[in-house]
Order: C-alpha cells, then structure tokens, then sequence
C-alpha cells in the first residue's frame, strides 16, 4: 500500500491494532481450552465430583464426552477448529 493509502487509513489503526488484539486472545484462549493437560485435569476433576456425589452418571456421561471431544481436538491440530481469524 502506498504513501497515500497510509495516510488516508491512519484513522483506522486503533481499530486495527484492537481487532489484532483480539484475535491474539482468542487463540491463546482456544489453545487453552484444546490443551491436552487442561483438558485431562479436568476429567479428574469431573471424575472426583462423580464419587463426592455431587454429580449423578448422567451428568458425569455427557460432562466426559464433551471432555473427550476437546481432548481429540486437542491431540489432532486443525481438525475441528476454524481459523477464521487469519
């Protein structure tokens, strides 16, 4: 982009750093969420919850599918998750 072209979008470079901004969060909350570690933490967690009977089978069933589904995810780069930020 030219000199001119610059000029006439410096108006717009707070919005454009901000939406850059944005999407360095999004991935870095998506990488968190996908983490393998993060992921096996917490179907400890949600497995302790099952034997203090805070949760029922049900509850447990459909929590460690979900579960299971991010740790595929995870463990499977790119298959899954849009990178519609690029």
């Amino acid at each position: 982009m030219g000199l001119i072209g610059e000029v006439l979008l410096l108006p717009f470079a707070p919005v454009r750093g901000s939406a850059w901004v944005v999407r360095q969060v999004l991935s870095e909350a998506e990488r968190i969420y996908y983490d393998p570690a993060t992921v096996r933490a917490e179907l400890a967690r949600l497995e302790e919850r099952l034997e203090a009977g805070e949760i029922d089978e049900d509850e447990f069933d459909r929590q460690e599918d979900e579960l299971l589904d991010r740790l595929e995810t995870g463990l499977n780069p790119g298959a899954g998750t849009d990178d519609w930020t690029s």
